[in-house]
């Protein structure tokens, strides 16, 4: 800062300098007092504008300092959640408030501590509701303060006792936040949907994050009182932050986020389900939350060739996916880099601005003042 500030006002010394020196009639004397004069002025206004435009550009490296290309600083400080049923007792109380359509917010046991849990009732079946979940594509049409959200990388797994029963995992870039503050970050989903009936996630550690770390749960089980229509979900997030963000967006993170994401998946799990009741379907779906689709003739038998050509297409649509999202990444990369530079070139035309406007301002007072004199 203090050599970008004597840079700009070097100039201006140089000046005076010379027309120190110089032999000089009485309203250049004038000229050469009002400039030193001024020399705080100059200092503070100029100033001004390399800090406000040095806020811009610091503001933009807080908010991208996400790295696909870089490791995150750790791998894990808060808990991970496991999968499986929470296991909530639900009293009157809370059964009058999930009736009402109101999501209820308790607390369940995480190691020496709690942390906080929703649930909500939603009237739409299990499968629309995992649709909605699992359309991370989507989120930023869906999810308050999502502003971008996609998959970069979908692994699949054979569920087995060795791993839980784990069936997918979903890896996939976030962002979110407020217009003047937005947070990057890449998420590593698992998929327990066949068995527990749950997915968690935690941060990719591979990749560094605008959060210092976070982790998650779903719980999606059918209602008690209309199984075939009616959805109980469950929702809990545990979040850490680096010291620079703000508290308000803190607050939101691990607060608010709580009823938001239930209100959401509510929202928009109801609003397909109408879809899908107006048009006369009640068709349930795959294990995987997506809904059955008419792929061929009933006859066909696995044996044909339909399950590896349908496997080897799967394998190509994931493998173009990936290949989209690192090329995406790197032009978003790009992206960057040119705004910092966008945002130094804008911070060098307010000072040449500041300079120029106050050296105009001079030269108007002391041409008022040669007039004079030579009027008298």
């Amino acid at each position: 800062f203090r050599c970008s500030e004597a840079c700009c006002l070097q100039p201006i010394t140089f000046f005076i300098e010379q027309l120190s020196v110089a032999s000089l009639p009485p309203y250049y004397s004038k000229l050469v007092f009002l400039t030193t004069a001024m020399m705080p002025l100059f200092r503070f206004l100029i100033g001004i504008a390399l800090v406000s435009t040095s806020s811009l550009v610091s503001n933009v490296s807080v908010v991208e300092a996400s790295n696909f290309s870089k490791a995150h600083a750790h791998t894990g400080k808060v808990e991970p959640f496991s999968p499986g049923d929470p296991k909530i007792k639900l009293d009157g109380k809370a059964t009058s408030i999930l009736k009402a359509g109101k999501p209820y917010q308790t607390q369940v046991q995480s190691g020496d501590g709690g942390r906080g849990l929703v649930i909500q009732d939603v009237d739409a079946p299990t499968h629309v509701v995992w649709d909605r979940i699992l359309d991370f594509d989507n989120y930023g049409s869906m999810v308050p303060k999502c502003f971008e959200s996609k998959n970069y990388k979908i692994i699949d797994h054979k569920p087995t006792k060795a791993n839980n029963f784990l069936e997918k995992e979903i890896f996939t870039r976030m962002k979110v936040g407020f217009p003047m503050l937005k947070l990057e970050y890449f998420v590593r989903h698992f998929v327990y949907i066949q068995h527990h009936k749950a997915l968690t996630w935690t941060l990719d550690y591979t990749k560094e994050s605008d959060f210092d770390d976070s982790c998650g749960y779903w719980y999606i089980a059918p209602h008690p009182d209309n199984p075939e229509e009616k959805t109980r979900l469950y929702y809990s997030v545990g979040v850490s932050m680096f010291d620079w963000v703000p508290k308000f967006v803190v607050d939101f993170m691990s607060s608010k986020a709580l009823t938001d994401a239930t209100a959401w998946v509510k929202k928009f799990s109801e609003i397909e389900w109408a879809k899908e009741v107006a048009k006369g379907g009640t068709s349930r779906s795959s294990s995987t939350g997506a809904q059955v689709k008419n792929k061929g003739p009933l006859f066909a038998l696995p044996f044909f060739g339909n399950k590896k050509k349908q496997e080897e297409e799967e394998r190509l649509a994931r493998e173009a996916a990936e290949k989209a999202a690192i090329e995406a990444q790197a032009a978003l990369e790009e992206k960057k880099k040119l705004f910092v530079v966008r945002a130094g070139f804008r911070r060098y035309l307010l000072v040449s601005l500041v300079v120029v406007l106050a050296a105009y301002n001079i030269n108007t007072i002391v041409a008022g003042e040669f007039l004079k004199e030579k009027s008298a």
